[in-house]
């Protein structure tokens, strides 16, 4: 599991290993970063290279969870919700 990596001139220190799996020839790491976002790095085991695969910012997380939290619990969006966006398309 990685500790911590670099993007750039940027070092995120590993927070939290969220998941993590295989595939045939690579590991794959789902983490959250310092910064509160999230990304899922691959290893490449016969090269020992590694790959930012997913960036997901902490803003955006935010915004997803506030979104489910408006659903209903049959699955559709609240009625308020659709007539916001129906009034801002006019």
């Amino acid at each position: 599991m990685p500790r911590r990596f670099r993007l750039d001139a940027r070092e995120i220190e590993v927070v939290d290993n969220l998941d993590q799996w295989h595939g045939a020839h690579d590991r794959y790491f789902r983490v959250k970063g310092e910064d509160g976002n999230l990304y899922i790095l691959r290893l490449d085991e016969i090269r020992t290279e590694w790959e930012l695969i997913m960036f997901q910012s902490a803003q955006s997380q935010a915004a997803l969870a506030d979104f489910q939290a408006s659903k209903e619990p049959g699955g559709g969006v609240r009625m308020q919700l659709a007539a916001e966006l129906t009034g801002s398309e006019r």
